[in-house]
């Protein structure tokens, strides 16, 4: 439904509340797309399905329906979780299941819709059928949730990503959307709410893992007549996608949790504070805040009680700090995004001035579920000190790059292996790290132990907020840690000396053992210097960095040293990178005998490295060697090798 009506806000409020009758439970039924008159096609057209080409893949379903005279709706979702094989487009037909095929691009999609309007279906394009309410299932087509990608997967943040229209509330509601606000403020006290999520065991799932329901019971205490409650959706981690993924798969799930919580602490205004990289999840917030708004969602005296919230979108630019709470709330106040010293906390003394509750998408997006299923079933879920399920982006070198939720519990090498499939070309697995740039490698020594707050940080690692990174043989560990060291330093706020400074001494120490050989010996010495000094000056930036982000930043090296020493030892004292992931370690020679001095190779080199006259062997200089291996690419006849 596009208009709300006053017809149609009653209806929804009577699926909201939960009221019986046959219209209610027809309409229900009808928004859940398990009765159709007519074929439906969903796309994934999240931020990774359009980098995939879901747009084109739309256009062509467009041209297919309108040559062949097919009368048929189009509808975009967001991203189910499986990246690795988007585009993905489902087929409903009238009383039958939804049928999702995997890798339709432009070219595949007249092929693919040709199976799916006659029933004729090549197994290697499918990824299952999902059961529509009681629709006919189809005989010869998998069940989607045995695909192992989704076997193993406990899905409650992510449960309508990918399978609802992230731009209808209608559709949301139908799916059971808002009775956990309406539960909230029609039974429950702000206190109440605080205790009911204590219960439940949540814990912050932006990576400290504070309990969440104690961190909003401190603000509920506060006496203020304004508090506020912000969302922290500015996901700066590299390889972290899954805030940016609900938020376009779902954004009504974030808007609930947060009146919830905003009702819990007593705060009357909210920030959603999102980087505006992010412009379809930006543009999907906006129609969805709108469109509870319009239903008396949000706004005044919410379901008739008392209860008023408002909420806003803050963009941000970008930068990685501001993922520290204290950084963020300077942000939205308009100043350089730099953190505070604590005490005091933001939940006494936050956003401007007042109380303050910050919590990531992810928590938030547990909040609404908690209180329809209630806490015991939330706890049940998960350890004892770990509950509930956790989101990870997976990515690196794995067969399936994607979003997972799994049980808290589960270990790492069933996410690597029973989840993701895999290190992808049959590689050797090396290390993943998880946590992003606060967190540290996890080596196959430790693949088993379950994914819990405490147990990670045992090993010197970290939750974080999710980004998981896998590397494989070919992954030079050094160069790990510099990339991430790369990004800390041109990340930080530079407000404090131990951070500011330290991150760029150890980027230096980490450059100069990757680099160019210098035959000196006073090089040599300050390289066996740097690696001493490296343990020491990581011990100071934690001990002394004003915020976290400082204070986690030398983690990825200190991880590294601690299960790849040999490594670096192998660079500092051999100057060799054994996976010629340093270019400039890397040293390539001319074999004679298959040299035939075209000159070629030569010509190319962009260092003038290379020598000797036509048609015979060449040699190459190392010591104007810069090892960019433009000459073995440029070589027709294998002459040239790296050793």
């Amino acid at each position: 439904m596009d208009t709300l009506t006053d017809k149609n806000k009653k209806m929804l409020m009577d699926l909201i509340q939960g009221n019986k009758n046959v219209d209610v439970d027809n309409q229900r039924s009808t928004l859940k797309r398990e009765k159709i008159n007519k074929p439906l096609i969903y796309v994934g057209a999240g931020t990774c399905g359009l980098g995939a080409g879901a747009a084109e893949t739309i256009n062509a379903i467009k041209t297919y329906l309108k040559n062949k005279k097919i009368d048929a709706d189009i509808m975009e979702v967001g991203c189910i979780g499986l990246c690795a094989v988007e585009p993905i487009v489902d087929v409903q037909m009238p009383g039958k299941n939804r049928v999702s095929f995997q890798k339709v691009t432009h070219d595949r999609v007249e092929g693919i819709l040709d199976q799916a309007f006659s029933a004729k279906y090549n197994a290697k394009d499918l990824l299952g059928q999902i059961q529509m309410g009681a629709s006919e299932k189809y005989k010869d087509v998998p069940d989607f949730n045995k695909h192992p990608f989704f076997a193993k997967q406990k899905r409650i943040v992510l449960k309508n990503c990918g399978l609802i229209n992230p731009e209808s509330i209608d559709e949301y509601i139908a799916f059971g959307g808002y009775a956990g606000l309406y539960k909230t403020l029609t039974k429950h006290s702000g206190a109440d709410i605080c205790d009911i999520i204590e219960k439940s065991g949540l814990r912050g799932r932006g990576g400290g893992g504070f309990p969440t329901g104690r961190k909003w019971r401190i603000a509920n205490q506060q006496e203020s007549k304004q508090k506020y409650l912000v969302c922290n959706a500015d996901e700066g981690d590299p390889g972290a996608f899954m805030d940016r993924a609900v938020i376009e798969g779902d954004p009504h799930r974030l808007i609930e949790g947060m009146a919830i919580a905003a009702y819990a602490i007593g705060a009357s205004v909210g920030y959603i504070y999102i980087r505006a990289e992010y412009p379809l999840a930006i543009t999907r917030l906006k129609i969805a805040i709108e469109q509870a708004k319009k239903l008396g969602l949000l706004g005044k005296n919410i379901f008739g009680t008392k209860f008023s919230f408002e909420l806003k979108i803050k963009m941000g630019a970008g930068a990685f700090v501001c993922g520290e709470e204290t950084a963020l709330i300077n942000s939205i106040e308009g100043f350089r995004g730099m953190p505070r010293p604590r005490p005091p906390f933001p939940a006494v003394s936050g956003l401007f001035g007042k109380p303050t509750i910050i919590n990531n998408v992810e928590t938030l997006a547990n909040v609404a579920e908690i209180l329809v299923m209630g806490a015991d079933w939330f706890s049940s879920v998960g350890t004892e000190s770990s509950k509930g399920t956790k989101v990870f982006a997976l990515s690196g070198k794995i067969v399936n790059t994607g979003l997972v939720e799994i049980a808290m519990g589960t270990t790492i090498r069933t996410i690597i292996y029973d989840i993701a499939g895999g290190i992808a070309k049959n590689k050797k697995f090396k290390a993943v790290q998880i946590g992003g740039p606060s967190g540290g490698c996890i080596t196959e020594q430790n693949l088993d132990i379950p994914i819990e707050y405490e147990s990670l940080i045992k090993v010197g690692a970290m939750m974080g907020s999710g980004g998981l990174v896998v590397m494989d043989e070919d992954n030079c560990m050094v160069d790990v840690a510099k990339f991430f060291m790369e990004f800390i330093q041109r990340e930080s706020c530079g407000k404090c000396i131990p951070c500011r400074e330290g991150t760029r001494r150890m980027l230096e120490i980490l450059e100069s053992i990757t680099s160019k050989p210098v035959n000196s010996e006073k090089a040599a010495l300050e390289r066996m210097k740097g690696i001493m000094q490296l343990e020491k000056l990581a011990t100071v930036i934690k001990d002394t960095s004003l915020c976290a982000l400082g204070q986690t930043s030398p983690n990825p090296i200190l991880s590294t040293l601690k299960w790849f020493r040999q490594e670096y030892e192998e660079h500092i004292f051999e100057r060799k990178c054994a996976t010629h992931t340093c270019t400039e370690l890397r040293k390539f020679r001319i074999l004679t005998d298959k040299c035939t001095g075209c000159t070629l190779c030569a010509k190319k080199c962009p260092t003038n490295a290379i020598i000797g006259t036509k048609k015979s062997p060449h040699f190459i200089v190392d010591e104007k060697c810069i090892g960019c291996g433009t000459c073995k690419e440029t070589c027709n006849f294998n002459a040239i090798e790296m050793i």
